[in-house]
Formats: C-alpha cells, sequence, structure tokens
C-alpha cells in the first residue's frame, strides 16, 4: 500500500544521515594513496588496465590471476613504478575455499581491504543447442560469470562488514542489457545479466557498510573483445566506429573506486562506444 503524505512527513530516527569526510578538491577525491585494492583477472585486458589505473592513483593493490604467471612480474613492475605495494596472488575464483583464504591473506598482508573489484570471467559464445553442459556450467562457475562473482563478493562482504566499509566493483557486460548480433551466445549473456541484478541488490543488502557498482564494457580490443567473426559487424554498431582502447576504461574503475562517487551505488554503468543505443 502506497503512504500518505502524512505517512511521508514522519521523522526518521538516524535521518539524514551525514555526508561523509571526504576531501572537497576534486583531484583529492580521486587520490587513492592509503587505500587497499583486490582486482581479479590483473593479468591482462581490462583487469590489468585496472590494476594500472589503482596504482597510478596510489593504490596499494593484490592482483589475482589464475593462469597467467605474467601477472607476477607486472605486479612488480608497478610497485617500482609507482611507489605502491604490490603483489600478485594465483586465485582460482570458482573454487570458494580458495577465495576465502587469499581475501584473508591479503587481509593479513595489507591490513585491511578498501576495495575489491570483481573482473575475472571467460566466455563461450557458441548458441544453446550447440552449447554441451559442461560449457554450461564452465560459464556459471569457472572465473568470473556467476559463481566466482558470488564466492568474492561472499567473501569480500564478510570483511567489509566486519571493518565497517568496504567498495564492491563488479565487471558485466553490455550483454546483460542486449542480445548480441550476430552470434547467438544465451548462456553468456544471461550470466552477466544475473552478476548486474546480483550487484544491485548487494547494493541494498550491504547499504549500512559498503557500496557496490556495476561496469558493463562493451567491446574493447583484448582477447575478450570482438571476435574475426564478428568485429566487422562491432565497429558498424558501435557508434563510435571501433572497439575501445583498455586505456579508456581505467578512469571509470577509478571514479567507483574512489571517494569521487561516495553518492553512488546499485549503478550499472555501460561504456561501449555507444552499441546498445541502436
Amino acid at each position: 500500500m502506497s503512504m500518505t503524505l502524512q505517512d511521508c512527513a514522519t521523522v526518521r530516527e538516524g535521518f539524514p544521515r551525514p555526508f561523509p569526510n571526504t576531501p572537497t578538491n576534486v583531484l583529492e577525491q580521486f587520490s587513492l594513496r592509503g587505500k587497499v585494492v583486490v582486482i581479479t583477472g590483473a593479468a591482462d585486458g581490462i583487469g590489468y588496465a585496472v590494476a594500472e589505473a589503482m596504482a597510478e592513483a596510489g593504490a596499494d593493490i593484490a592482483m589475482w590471476y589464475n593462469s597467467n604467471d605474467v601477472a607476477v612480474a607486472k605486479a612488480q613492475s608497478l610497485s617500482q613504478e609507482h611507489n605502491v605495494k604490490a603483489t600478485a596472488y594465483k586465485v582460482d575464483v570458482s573454487d570458494p575455499d580458495t577465495v576465502q583464504r587469499r581475501i584473508q591473506e591479503v587481509v593479513t598482508d595489507f591490513g585491511k581491504l578498501d576495495v575489491f573489484i570483481a573482473n575475472a570471467g571467460m566466455a563461450i559464445s557458441k548458441p544453446l543447442l550447440q552449447q554441451t553442459l559442461e560449457e554450461y556450467r564452465k560459464q556459471m562457475s569457472v572465473n568470473g560469470n556467476v559463481d566466482g562473482v558470488l564466492y568474492c563478493a561472499k567473501h569480500a562482504g564478510d570483511i567489509f562488514q566486519r571493518q565497517g566499509f568496504g567498495n564492491l566493483i563488479i565487471t558485466s557486460s553490455m550483454s546483460a542489457q542486449i542480445v548480441n548480433v550476430p552470434v547467438d551466445q544465451p548462456v553468456y549473456n544471461a550470466s552477466k545479466a544475473f552478476i548486474t541484478h546480483f550487484g544491485k541488490s548487494l547494493a541494498r543488502e550491504w547499504r549500512e557498510f559498503a557500496r557496490v557498482n556495476i561496469v558493463s564494457p562493451g567491446f574493447f580490443d583484448t582477447k575478450m573483445g570482438a571476435s574475426t567473426e564478428t568485429v566487422q559487424e562491432a565497429y558498424r554498431m558501435t557508434v563510435l566506429g571501433r572497439q575501445g582502447h583498455t586505456k579508456e576504461i581505467k578512469g571509470l574503475y577509478l571514479y567507483l573506486a574512489s571517494d569521487a562517487s561516495t553518492y553512488m551505488t546499485g549503478s550499472d554503468v555501460i561504456i561501449d562506444g555507444g552499441y546498445v543505443l541502436p
């Protein structure tokens, strides 16, 4: 039943809540100096670009990777270049026990956890009738499509709740909003729709201690970008006529990770060069 105007005028104890004690200078708001950030899928692609952004802004970073050991050398390089602490951790995010153990290690090594960026993911672009059930289960569990994000959110959320603060950023996809063409990939699209709505729901659940936002990229020039079979159609469908460069997404993740976005939670930000407009 809808509330009456009289009901709406009732003073609620504890409201309004105070404004955050954050800098007024906008450049200072974007500084991550003193913050600890975990990035999954951080060895290359968007994940590594995000790790760069966090280190460039002064954050200490934990770079999670599954199989690409280049993350170890990249972490060392970022540490030296930006005078931050950067450590690589080998993590299979489809294993909840490993996720919980590694998060505890990060907190032990760094002292706290300010931001967790659940970025790892995979794609098997096949029609349902051509996809095996094993491939379906793999997309739902391996890396970050569904189970991986849930495991990371659950165990990072435990830390956030105990600390009384935290910030979760989930990498989803524009495919959560649309049906991609010309390929048919219903399982991938549905997995991204799951984590997008999951993130929005967590934003309300965690309202007392953490913020949660979602980034939904379109086609970026990475291994997860448009395939050789679909890239020409991607150019045609994208208003800007090209794929994105990973440097063009760094600022968005920095905004969401920083004090510049303290009034933002439960949002899904699409960054796709205008692909979803037509």
